[in-house]
């Protein structure tokens, strides 16, 4: 009876022991060796070491770097290591926003609708992309809140990716905020620029006078204790502006024209919010003032002519301009305007048209965790910080350079060897919403089979 009650508890618990061993392999250290690893935060190291251990940087330097004992190797000679790039816009997971009840919505959360297990997330993955701003699109004025996602592996719901700990009452991305020509039309929506600014202005002082109320019901609840009165009613429509007023929540602001942008810093200025210039195809003609006002731009880049009215005076010298003025510049996707898989190719452009090589990718990385309010913890490669990092075939400015694998906090999660992966990276469209028969196709064609 003992055998056979030892026999099944054996069997009861060898698929429990089997499945904590992937999980603590990764607590091992990894050392990667070899690499001229890009650091960001200071200057190319050939032949460079990272150590990561349990989802951090533990170590980076040269040859001579210390590893520990027991370590698993990856020999990355010949490669080129730098961080995970930083998208601050990008439409992929399916994510929407406000509806066309009305042009402002600051209590949408974007978060509610995005779709982690979308195959547009594997554009972003296999183009070395690992944290993305996913925020609805620029028809409003204010289509909702923005979330700040961390692409990990295995994702279940978006709790899984988000950098926030408390998604029903944390500040988990910023606010989307739009202006120009997208969010103008027909009642309830602004018929002019002026009344979309008029519109906004309203709101932020309904805004102020919700964050005094909600100051004084607080302190006279402290002053009388438990007899302090009915609370301040909660509005979560006034909550989520009081968080951008304060600095918490960073305004993510749509608009191209050099007007337009005027009207943003008209408006910072005014409120104090702190807000980043997402698109800015006329902000080279403003570059001065947003320097002086201390505001990003991050560039979505326009590679052929045609598009909106307002990026005819779009200028490919714009990210060198922004540069000489002082002003910190990143670059996006807008995926899925420009794929994913391509946002390496704007800092390439950028560098062609005069930005200096070092700004350019810092424009992938540390620049965009800038406007994200991320720096602390992604962007470069630094001991403490998340070990967010690509693999690549090459130097990240050229045309031939291949995003090799992709690794967040510690965990491959893009590999291009693996065909599962490499279709992602390689295929057109179509490969994101594919028949079984169709996969095979790909597969045999990815693998050299067929004849």
């Amino acid at each position: 009876m003992r055998k056979h009650l030892a026999t099944f508890l054996f069997a009861v618990a060898l698929p429990v022991l089997l499945a904590v061993v992937p999980a603590a392999a990764q607590d091992d250290p990894h050392v990667f060796r070899g690499a001229l690893v890009l650091p960001i935060s200071g200057p190319p190291i050939d032949g460079g070491i990272l150590v990561v251990q349990n989802g951090r940087i533990t170590a980076v330097g040269g040859p001579d770097t210390s590893t520990p004992r027991g370590a698993v190797e990856h020999d990355v000679s010949g490669k080129v290591l730098m961080p995970g790039l930083v998208d601050t816009h990008s439409h992929i997971g399916s994510v929407s926003g406000g509806d066309r009840s009305a042009p402002l919505h600051p209590d949408v959360r974007n978060l509610d609708s995005i779709d982690v297990r979308s195959d547009s997330i594997w554009r972003a993955r296999s183009g070395g992309i690992t944290t993305v701003n996913i925020m609805s699109g620029s028809g409003h004025l204010m289509s909702g809140q923005t979330a700040y996602v961390k692409l990990r592996d295995g994702a279940r719901t978006i709790e899984d990716w988000l950098y926030c700990d408390d998604p029903l009452n944390g500040i988990c991305g910023g606010m989307k905020m739009a202006n120009g020509t997208n969010s103008i039309g027909s009642p309830p929506f602004p018929g002019t620029r002026a009344k979309s600014a008029a519109l906004i202005r309203n709101l932020y002082h309904e805004a102020v006078e919700y964050r005094e109320k909600m100051a004084a019901a607080e302190a006279e609840a402290e002053e009388n204790g438990e007899d302090g009165g009915e609370p301040a009613k909660r509005d979560l429509r006034m909550e989520a502006l009081a968080q951008v007023l304060a600095g918490d929540r960073i305004v993510q602001h749509h608009t191209h024209r050099h007007n337009d942008i005027a009207t943003v810093l008209r408006l910072k200025e005014e409120f104090g919010f702190r807000v980043v210039v997402q698109h800015g195809t006329e902000s080279w003609k403003v570059a001065e003032e947003l320097a002086a006002a201390d505001v990003p731009v991050s560039i979505t880049w326009i590679d052929a002519p045609g598009g909106k009215e307002e990026t005819i005076d779009w200028n490919m010298e714009m990210g060198a301009i922004l540069e000489r003025a002082g002003v910190d510049v990143s670059f996006n996707t807008d995926d899925s305007v420009t794929d994913s898989r391509l946002l390496m190719r704007a800092a390439a452009i950028a560098v062609r048209y005069g930005m200096s090589r070092d700004k350019a990718i810092e424009g992938l990385t540390l620049a965009p965790a800038r406007a994200l309010g991320l720096e602390d913890r992604i962007g470069s490669l630094e001991a403490g910080k998340d070990a967010d990092f690509v693999i690549l075939s090459g130097d990240p400015l050229s045309a031939y350079t291949k995003v090799e694998q992709t690794w967040v906090e510690g965990t491959m999660i893009y590999d291009r060897a693996n065909p599962d992966h490499r279709k992602y990276a390689v295929g057109g469209y179509k490969v994101y919403n594919m028949t079984a028969h169709e996969d095979h196709m790909i597969q045999q064609l990815l693998e050299g089979e067929t004849r």
